[in-house]
């Protein structure tokens, strides 16, 4: 039975102009209009919950239209609440009050605007602080200030229109005021005693953070407008130097505009207007600072010191730039740490020494300052070298001594007695750790022939390692387990017949590579530059290379 009367079907029918509509028809049709009804309510439900909306409505209704390919209901559609009036007369009985619309009023209304898609677009509405100039961000002209006396703009519908102007990054009048008296000071008094104690508050205070882009465009300034000003760019680099050194100061977003001045300071073409300016001094502490900076952010910037680096290499290695380009370079690489030195110094030594040599004669170069400059470079290049080679030496670990124990000469072999609680063999020595292996390695390493020989003694005179020898001839299935060393150096262990190979320790190979390979830098060293390397070797290795 359904819920639809067949009155009503008769009355649709009637309406679209079918008036011969059989009874039995309607009550066929009756049941299909209830699941097509039924079927469309289901599917607005299911917009309503996409549309995250608990009240059905006619846009509802119009969605699952569409979605069943259905051609919609043309008409006015209304969203707000329906307004219902009480009906004069009757008590209950209450109507829509349908506002009567005149045809030619709707068919001369201007046509409304399409409906636009919903997006999302992102954009940039500041970069740096720096609103760019593209159309989603209005137009400088629209955030001018109004004039006084000048209307306010209206939309198209006459309504006005509030234009909220960006926010500015707002200072304190202290933080202004603390501004303005450190770069009074960097500029005029860099030498007083209130600059210095100004530095301490740069590195130490905590509420800095809204300054530093401030800064970052007061150094980047004051170094493009004082490279003749050799105490001004001093203080400007102790300026970069507190600001790096403030823990509470976030640097990091503004080393692209703080490095190239800062790089500036070291490899400049010329620095100051004056031949006795010391341009060396401040060169030097830019080195440092570089190098502290490089240390501090290696790890979130991967390119900046492979970037430096590649600077300095150039501008080392550029035959068409000054002497000073050169030394700053140098003082670069060699405060960037040893290996720099060891890298990108070491092997173009000789060959930049050749043209260095004469700029330093005095028959050659005939301008003092030229000859000075390269004096410099010379002591900046030996300088970098000699605390590479230092560095490099201090590193190497001692060799171990020579285990104590009595020892026989005889026969071309040294045989070291060792009891049966340490007996070695193949596989008890892989199964110890590390530590302890490099342990046994040194236990049964012997010590060559001419090591224990004294040459020294008189004709005659025997030691007592050789009487012992001569007195008693150890046999080698004694049961007793003994190291022997053949001509070529490899070492066995001999017990009850059993012969083992005990494989040198990998870490006394290194260091005896590092050991050769220190050498031989020491001798190219000291054919380069002479007796002048001799003060940066340490004592046991001096002895050792004299």
């Amino acid at each position: 039975m359904s819920i639809v009367p067949k009155e009503t079907i008769e009355v649709i029918a009637q309406s679209i102009g079918i008036g011969n509509l059989s009874p039995d028809a309607a009550l066929a049709l009756a049941p299909d209009v209830e699941y097509r009804m039924r079927e469309m309510m289901q599917e607005a439900i299911k917009c309503m919950r996409h549309s995250r909306r608990t009240v059905l409505t006619v846009d509802d209704v119009d969605g699952a239209l569409s979605l069943k390919n259905v051609e919609p209901v043309y008409g006015f559609a209304f969203g707000g609440p329906l307004k219902f009036k009480h009906a004069i007369g009757y008590k209950d009985l209450f109507y829509v009050d349908d506002k009567d619309v005149d045809l030619k009023d709707v068919i001369e209304a201007p046509l409304p605007k399409a409906p636009l898609d919903t997006s999302v677009h992102c954009h940039w509405l500041a970069i740096e602080g720096v609103q760019p100039a593209i159309p989603e961000n209005a137009p400088v002209q629209v955030l001018a200030a109004p004039v006084e006396g000048k209307k306010q703009d209206q939309k198209d519908d006459g309504l006005p229109i509030d234009i909220k102007l960006p926010i500015r990054h707002v200072l304190s009048r202290e933080l202004q005021l603390y501004f303005e008296k450190i770069t009074e000071l960097t500029l005029r008094n860099p030498e007083s005693a209130l600059f210095k104690e100004a530095l301490v508050s740069l590195a130490t205070d905590s509420g800095l953070h809204p300054l530093v882009p401030y800064f970052t465009c007061f150094i980047a300034d004051e170094v493009s407008r004082g490279l003749s000003d050799i105490p001004l760019l001093f203080a400007v680099m102790r300026v970069v130097q507190s600001l790096f050194h403030n823990p509470h100061v976030n640097v990091e977003p503004y080393l692209h505009q703080l490095m190239p001045a800062v790089v500036t300071c070291l490899v400049a073409k010329r620095l100051g207007k004056r031949l006795s300016d010391n341009h060396w001094e401040l060169r030097d502490f830019v080195a440092t600072l570089v190098a502290s900076i490089c240390k501090r952010y290696a790890r979130t910037y991967s390119t900046l010191q492979s970037r430096l680096t590649k600077q300095l290499v150039n501008s080392f290695l550029n035959p068409k730039h000054v002497l000073p380009t050169h030394y700053g370079a140098i003082q670069g690489l060699a405060a960037l740490g040893p290996n720099m030195v060891r890298l990108l110094i070491l092997p173009n030594v000789e060959q930049y020494l050749k043209l260095l040599e004469p700029e330093m004669l005095l028959g050659v170069q005939t301008s003092k300052i030229k000859r000075f400059e390269a004096w410099r470079v010379y002591g900046a290049l030996l300088r970098a070298c000699g605390q590479c080679v230092y560095d490099r030496l201090k590193v190497l670990p001692p060799f171990p001594s020579t285990p104590p124990g009595p020892l026989w000469k005889c026969n071309a072999r040294v045989v070291t007695p060792l009891s049966r609680k340490h007996k070695l063999n193949g596989d008890h020595l892989e199964q110890q750790s590390p530590s302890k292996r490099m342990a046994i390695d040194d236990s049964v390493t012997s010590p060559p022939i001419d090591s224990i020989t004294d040459n020294n003694n008189a004709p005659g005179e025997a030691t007592a390692s050789t009487a012992l020898c001569n007195a008693s001839k150890i046999p080698e299935n004694s049961g007793e387990a003994t190291t022997s060393t053949d001509a070529t150096g490899k070492e066995e262990v001999k017990e009850n017949g059993f012969v083992a190979s005990v494989r040198v320790s990998a870490i006394h190979r290194q260091i005896w590579k590092d050991d050769l390979d220190s050498g031989r830098l020491l001798i190219s060293l000291f054919e380069m530059f002479g007796e002048s390397i001799l003060p940066f070797i340490p004592s046991p290795e001096m002895s050792i290379f004299l």
